[in-house]
């Protein structure tokens, strides 16, 4: 059971952009304290308000300076918005770095402005996700090649350095519209998954996943990260009522931003998910005791065969940064070892 710490840098109201760089290196410097598994480094663009992490890459580069034990993961690569050579080099600088530490997540958002910001059609998105894809693997695994596809052409490209980890570091793939989990299960890499629809709906799908995986010939079970909200206090009240403000201000920058959403299924999914009132909300996070939380991540390793979470200590990012210091804790303290 894989735990982690996911952060795109939130920002808090009214304080410089640097207190952000400050605060989260503080905090992935105790995830690795505390004996927390990953830091899950997201990929945001273009919005102020909630986040200022551009480049999981270069963050990544800082973080496995500051730690020598915590796995560095990109939660995720937005593979369509960069140039995918460029992307393979950094990346394998970055398993060097960390001596192996690097896991590579990646996806392709479903918010346009992150593709209107960089001029990419989104309709092309999902092709361009394919062909960066292909080009990194080549480029972390062969001496030298040539790819010409619809977006992109090289000759005789000889990526360095290659990466620590062989054949590559591992790849994770980030799960969303529906007809994606049956797609990305024919190819057999490892998901995360938000609990944005039911858990019905994400145990069928996750079935569907596994269906493919396995008529594709890749064996076993699921390997299924679930991101998810959490905050742990020493009591329900506390854990109710410390992070409701600044979990409800994360809701309502999703309603602002809505409009900006891909397609209309993410649209769909997002406003189920935005206009719900605060006790709604907690059905979708780990709010609670170490004993509750406990009990709600056992519910996704049950329903859902999680083999990990990806953690957010502060959705919204307004939570005062001692509390958030104090649920790290406790998390990893009264939480983790009864999974270990």
């Amino acid at each position: 059971m894989d735990f982690g710490m996911f952060t795109m840098y939130m920002v808090r109201e009214n304080a410089p952009q640097i207190e952000a760089f400050r605060e989260w290196m503080s905090l992935i410097e105790l995830a690795e304290e505390v004996g927390l598994d990953s830091v899950w480094l997201g990929e945001t663009h273009f919005r102020p308000q909630r986040a200022v992490l551009a480049s999981p890459l270069v963050v990544a580069g800082a973080v496995s300076a500051r730690t020598s034990r915590i796995n560095v993961g990109i939660a995720v690569q937005v593979l369509p918005l960069a140039n995918p050579i460029r992307v393979a080099e950094e990346a394998a600088m970055i398993d060097h770095m960390s001596e192996g530490r690097l896991v590579f997540g990646v996806g392709r958002s479903s918010f346009l402005e992150s593709y209107q910001g960089y001029n990419i059609d989104y309709g092309e998105s999902r092709a361009r996700y394919f062909e960066a894809l292909e080009i990194i693997l080549r480029g972390w695994t062969e001496e030298s090649f040539s790819f010409e596809g619809e977006f992109y052409s090289f000759q005789n490209v000889n990526v360095v350095p290659k990466p620590f980890q062989k054949p590559h570091p591992p790849i994770r793939v980030a799960v969303e519209s529906r007809d994606t989990f049956r797609m990305i299960g024919s190819s057999g890499y490892p998901i995360f998954i938000r609990h944005q629809m039911s858990v019905d709906e994400l145990r069928d799908l996750l079935s569907e996943y596994q269906q493919t995986r396995h008529a594709a010939g890749h064996e076993g079970p699921n390997d299924v990260i679930v991101q998810i909200p959490a905050y742990v206090a020493e009591t329900a009240e506390q854990a109710f009522e410390e992070p409701r403000e600044s979990t409800m201000r994360g809701r309502r920058l999703v309603i602002e931003a809505i409009n900006e959403t891909a397609d209309a299924e993410a649209y769909e999914r997002l406003k189920a998910m935005s206009e719900v009132p605060y006790e709604r909300v907690l059905d979708r996070t780990a709010f609670g005791t170490p004993e509750a939380v406990i009990d709600k991540l056992q519910m996704y390793i049950d329903d859902l065969g999680a083999t990990g979470f990806s953690i957010d200590f502060n959705p919204g990012g307004q939570i005062p940064h001692e509390q958030i210091v104090n649920s790290i804790r406790l998390f990893a303290d009264k939480v983790v070892p009864n999974f270990k």
